[in-house]
């Protein structure tokens, strides 16, 4: 018996997953929350196997930022993120704060009981175009391997990079280096230039890939 906790912030949402999970004789859903906050209360007193965490809760803690914290506290839970954004750097950053996998809601009620399956049993899951985005950038990164442009970065443009891809605004970033807005956003304008790159996810992409987060693909 696969042991749920749900994490969402919409009541309607955690009836009908409660409902739908439930009828599937492996899988209980052992209890749920509206925000983070109480999703790491529940998770500690409850010891579920799997936490289904929302990505997006306005009211209290954020899924990211719960996942990250219980994660801490119980590094073997399993969490599955629940997520509408098929967007790379969604995904980057949920991997990033320990979830073990990467759901979208639009996903058929099969795949998500798969989805389940494989993070209870221990694997990480992702939604099939994630999946496909990532062989993708993974070959891409072979075939450029020849030409890695990394060590062209200056010292302070890879601690720029670094915190880019921990999630951090410029704002922030600026704070933590004690340099301006203006100067961290020449700096992301050199990296792009230098690493031919044009979006902040493909940074974020790139930052894991080359293991500035501590893991790489």
């Amino acid at each position: 018996m696969i042991k749920i906790l749900l994490v969402d912030d919409h009541a309607v949402v955690r009836m009908g997953l409660k409902m739908l999970l439930n009828t599937n004789p492996m899988i209980e859903v052992i209890g749920d929350a509206s925000e983070g906050n109480e999703g790491i209360k529940k998770a500690l007193k409850l010891k579920p196997d799997v936490v289904v965490m929302d990505l997006s809760m306005p009211h209290g803690k954020d899924g990211l930022t719960a996942t990250t914290e219980l994660k801490k506290q119980m590094p073997a839970i399993n969490i599955l993120i629940l997520t509408m954004h098929n967007d790379e750097e969604y995904l980057f950053r949920a991997i990033q704060a320990g979830a073990s996998g990467c759901i979208l809601k639009s996903a058929p009620h099969d795949e998500l009981m798969s989805a389940i399956e494989s993070v209870a049993a221990g694997d990480a899951y992702l939604h099939p175009a994630a999946t496909k985005r990532l062989m993708e950038e993974y070959l891409t990164g072979m075939k450029n391997d020849s030409s890695d442009t990394y060590n062209l970065l200056s010292e302070r443009e890879k601690e720029v990079l670094t915190l880019i891809a921990k999630g951090y605004s410029n704002k922030e970033i600026a704070e933590q280096l004690v340099i301006s807005v203006k100067t961290v956003e020449t700096h992301k304008g050199n990296l792009m230039e230098k690493l031919q790159m044009k979006t902040r996810p493909e940074l974020v992409e790139y930052a894991v890939k080359k293991g500035l987060l501590g893991y790489g693909f």
